[in-house]
Protein backbone atom coordinates (compact mmCIF):
# COMPACT_ATOMS: atom_id res chain seq x y z
CA UNK A 1 0.00 0.00 0.00
CA UNK A 2 1.21 3.39 -0.41
CA UNK A 3 2.01 5.57 2.12
CA UNK A 4 0.65 9.16 1.83
CA UNK A 5 1.87 12.40 3.14
CA UNK A 6 0.20 15.80 2.75
CA UNK A 7 2.78 18.43 3.07
CA UNK A 8 1.59 21.66 4.22
CA UNK A 9 3.59 24.61 3.12
CA UNK A 10 3.61 28.57 2.40
CA UNK A 11 5.88 29.33 -1.22
CA UNK A 12 7.55 32.50 1.22
CA UNK A 13 7.81 30.37 4.49
CA UNK A 14 12.29 29.36 4.45
CA UNK A 15 11.97 26.72 6.51
CA UNK A 16 9.41 24.93 3.95
CA UNK A 17 12.08 25.50 1.15
CA UNK A 18 14.79 24.45 3.40
CA UNK A 19 12.38 21.52 4.80
CA UNK A 20 12.11 20.31 0.94
CA UNK A 21 15.25 19.10 0.09
CA UNK A 22 15.58 16.36 2.90
CA UNK A 23 11.58 15.32 2.02
CA UNK A 24 12.40 14.62 -1.55
CA UNK A 25 15.93 12.61 -0.43
CA UNK A 26 13.54 10.76 1.71
CA UNK A 27 10.54 9.68 -0.37
CA UNK A 28 13.25 7.95 -2.92
CA UNK A 29 12.58 4.76 -3.72
CA UNK A 30 9.88 4.18 -1.17
CA UNK A 31 5.73 3.76 -1.87
CA UNK A 32 4.97 7.13 -1.12
CA UNK A 33 2.72 9.90 -2.31
CA UNK A 34 3.35 13.37 -1.43
CA UNK A 35 0.56 15.85 -1.76
CA UNK A 36 1.42 19.26 -1.43
CA UNK A 37 -1.51 21.60 0.63
CA UNK A 38 -1.54 25.47 0.74
CA UNK A 39 -1.14 27.11 3.48
CA UNK A 40 -1.22 31.00 3.23
CA UNK A 41 1.04 32.68 6.29
CA UNK A 42 -0.71 35.79 5.25
CA UNK A 43 -3.60 36.26 3.20
CA UNK A 44 -4.29 39.32 2.17
CA UNK A 45 -5.50 42.05 3.28
CA UNK A 46 -3.41 41.27 6.38
CA UNK A 47 -0.15 43.26 5.81
CA UNK A 48 2.28 41.68 3.97
CA UNK A 49 5.38 39.74 5.14
CA UNK A 50 8.59 42.20 5.01
CA UNK A 51 11.59 40.74 6.65
CA UNK A 52 13.99 44.26 5.45
CA UNK A 53 11.99 45.81 7.50
CA UNK A 54 11.68 43.68 10.44
CA UNK A 55 14.92 42.95 12.39
CA UNK A 56 13.63 40.39 14.11
CA UNK A 57 13.46 38.13 11.49
CA UNK A 58 16.56 39.63 9.65
CA UNK A 59 17.88 38.33 12.97
CA UNK A 60 16.00 35.10 12.17
CA UNK A 61 17.73 34.79 9.40
CA UNK A 62 21.21 35.40 10.37
CA UNK A 63 20.64 32.93 13.94
CA UNK A 64 18.37 29.66 12.20
CA UNK A 65 17.62 30.03 8.34
CA UNK A 66 21.26 30.36 6.80
CA UNK A 67 23.17 27.86 9.13
CA UNK A 68 20.51 25.52 8.50
CA UNK A 69 20.78 26.03 4.83
CA UNK A 70 24.45 25.62 5.47
CA UNK A 71 24.45 22.72 6.86
CA UNK A 72 22.12 20.88 4.86
CA UNK A 73 23.83 22.17 1.69
CA UNK A 74 20.97 24.15 0.50
CA UNK A 75 21.20 27.14 -1.62
CA UNK A 76 19.06 29.93 -0.82
CA UNK A 77 18.71 33.91 0.28
CA UNK A 78 16.53 36.11 1.83
CA UNK A 79 15.22 37.36 -1.23
CA UNK A 80 15.21 41.20 -2.20
CA UNK A 81 11.82 41.46 -2.49
CA UNK A 82 10.12 43.84 -0.55
CA UNK A 83 7.58 43.18 0.73
CA UNK A 84 7.15 39.87 0.30
CA UNK A 85 4.27 38.99 -2.09
CA UNK A 86 0.70 37.35 -0.94
CA UNK A 87 0.94 33.59 -2.39
CA UNK A 88 -2.82 33.30 -3.07
CA UNK A 89 -2.12 33.65 -6.73
CA UNK A 90 0.97 31.07 -6.87
CA UNK A 91 -1.40 28.63 -5.07
CA UNK A 92 -3.89 29.04 -7.73
CA UNK A 93 -1.47 28.46 -10.32
CA UNK A 94 -0.67 24.94 -8.35
CA UNK A 95 -4.35 24.07 -8.59
CA UNK A 96 -3.98 24.63 -12.66
CA UNK A 97 -0.71 22.93 -12.17
CA UNK A 98 -2.12 19.55 -10.36
CA UNK A 99 -4.65 18.85 -12.95
CA UNK A 100 -2.09 18.92 -15.81
CA UNK A 101 -0.34 16.34 -13.79
CA UNK A 102 2.68 18.90 -13.11
CA UNK A 103 1.80 19.97 -9.58
CA UNK A 104 4.97 18.68 -8.13
CA UNK A 105 7.08 20.26 -10.89
CA UNK A 106 5.35 23.60 -9.93
CA UNK A 107 5.73 23.45 -6.27
CA UNK A 108 9.78 23.23 -7.20
CA UNK A 109 9.79 25.92 -9.48
CA UNK A 110 8.05 28.45 -7.04
CA UNK A 111 10.18 27.95 -4.59
CA UNK A 112 13.21 27.76 -6.26
CA UNK A 113 12.29 31.09 -8.26
CA UNK A 114 11.83 32.55 -5.21
CA UNK A 115 14.81 30.98 -2.70
CA UNK A 116 17.07 31.10 -5.20
CA UNK A 117 16.41 33.62 -7.67
CA UNK A 118 14.56 36.07 -5.94
CA UNK A 119 11.74 36.68 -8.51
CA UNK A 120 8.30 38.21 -7.21
CA UNK A 121 5.75 35.36 -7.46
CA UNK A 122 3.07 37.28 -6.92
CA UNK A 123 3.23 38.53 -10.44
CA UNK A 124 1.13 36.91 -13.33
CA UNK A 125 3.99 37.48 -15.74
CA UNK A 126 6.68 35.69 -13.59
CA UNK A 127 4.58 32.63 -12.58
CA UNK A 128 3.26 32.40 -16.36
CA UNK A 129 6.74 32.09 -17.28
CA UNK A 130 7.51 29.37 -14.89
CA UNK A 131 4.47 27.53 -15.79
CA UNK A 132 5.85 27.69 -19.35
CA UNK A 133 9.05 26.30 -18.46
CA UNK A 134 7.82 22.86 -16.33
CA UNK A 135 5.93 22.35 -19.89
CA UNK A 136 2.50 23.77 -19.24
CA UNK A 137 0.56 26.22 -21.70
CA UNK A 138 1.91 29.62 -21.02
CA UNK A 139 -1.36 31.24 -22.29
CA UNK A 140 -3.86 29.17 -20.99
CA UNK A 141 -2.20 29.35 -17.41
CA UNK A 142 -2.17 33.42 -17.32
CA UNK A 143 -5.76 33.06 -18.41
CA UNK A 144 -6.30 30.86 -15.52
CA UNK A 145 -5.15 33.46 -12.91
CA UNK A 146 -6.53 36.28 -14.59
CA UNK A 147 -9.94 34.79 -14.66
CA UNK A 148 -9.18 33.74 -11.02
CA UNK A 149 -10.74 30.24 -12.48
CA UNK A 150 -9.29 28.75 -9.59
CA UNK A 151 -10.06 30.89 -6.53
CA UNK A 152 -12.39 29.24 -5.02
CA UNK A 153 -10.33 26.20 -4.69
CA UNK A 154 -7.80 27.99 -2.70
CA UNK A 155 -10.68 29.46 -0.44
CA UNK A 156 -11.49 25.96 -0.14
CA UNK A 157 -7.89 24.16 0.90
CA UNK A 158 -7.19 27.19 3.11
CA UNK A 159 -10.47 26.35 5.28
CA UNK A 160 -8.92 22.87 4.90
CA UNK A 161 -5.78 23.77 6.28
CA UNK A 162 -7.02 26.65 8.84
CA UNK A 163 -10.39 24.33 10.15
CA UNK A 164 -10.12 21.02 9.66
CA UNK A 165 -6.64 19.97 9.55
CA UNK A 166 -5.69 22.63 12.17
CA UNK A 167 -2.71 23.80 10.72
CA UNK A 168 -0.92 26.74 12.69
CA UNK A 169 2.65 26.15 12.01
CA UNK A 170 4.20 24.84 8.32
CA UNK A 171 5.93 23.31 7.35
CA UNK A 172 3.62 20.57 8.93
CA UNK A 173 3.74 16.70 7.28
CA UNK A 174 0.99 14.25 8.00
CA UNK A 175 2.98 10.78 7.30
CA UNK A 176 0.29 8.30 7.80
CA UNK A 177 -1.46 8.50 11.14
CA UNK A 178 1.61 10.77 12.85
CA UNK A 179 1.72 14.94 12.43
CA UNK A 180 5.50 16.37 11.93
CA UNK A 181 5.81 20.02 12.21
CA UNK A 182 9.05 22.32 10.89
CA UNK A 183 11.86 21.50 8.55
CA UNK A 184 13.50 18.12 9.57
CA UNK A 185 16.60 16.32 8.28
CA UNK A 186 16.42 13.66 5.75
CA UNK A 187 16.84 10.67 8.50
CA UNK A 188 13.86 12.20 10.74
CA UNK A 189 11.82 12.04 7.98
CA UNK A 190 12.94 8.53 6.84
CA UNK A 191 12.17 7.15 10.58
CA UNK A 192 8.75 8.42 10.46
CA UNK A 193 8.17 6.86 7.01
CA UNK A 194 9.56 3.70 7.76
CA UNK A 195 7.65 3.52 11.06
CA UNK A 196 4.34 4.44 9.18
CA UNK A 197 4.83 1.94 6.46
CA UNK A 198 5.31 -0.67 8.80
CA UNK A 199 2.10 0.46 10.69
CA UNK A 200 4.14 1.86 14.00
CA UNK A 201 2.99 5.35 15.53
CA UNK A 202 4.88 7.31 17.80
CA UNK A 203 3.03 10.53 17.97
CA UNK A 204 4.15 13.48 17.44
CA UNK A 205 7.40 15.28 16.32
CA UNK A 206 8.71 19.34 15.74
CA UNK A 207 11.46 20.88 14.17
CA UNK A 208 12.24 24.59 12.76
CA UNK A 209 9.22 26.19 11.77
CA UNK A 210 7.12 29.18 10.62
CA UNK A 211 4.18 30.22 12.46
CA UNK A 212 0.77 31.60 11.38
CA UNK A 213 1.72 35.30 12.25
CA UNK A 214 4.13 35.04 10.38
CA UNK A 215 6.92 34.15 12.42
CA UNK A 216 9.92 32.00 11.54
Amino acid sequence: MTLKIQAYSDFICPFCFLAKGPLDEAVKGKEVEVEWMPFELRPSPAPPIDPWQDPSKLKGWESYIIPTAQQWGVDMKLPRVSPHPYTGLAFEGYHYASEQGKGNDYIAKVFQAFFQEEQDIGSVDVLSRLASQIGLDEEEFREALGSRRYQQAQERALRHAYEEAGITVVPTYIIGDERLQGAVSKEVLEQVITRQLANESSGFSGGLQCKSDGSC
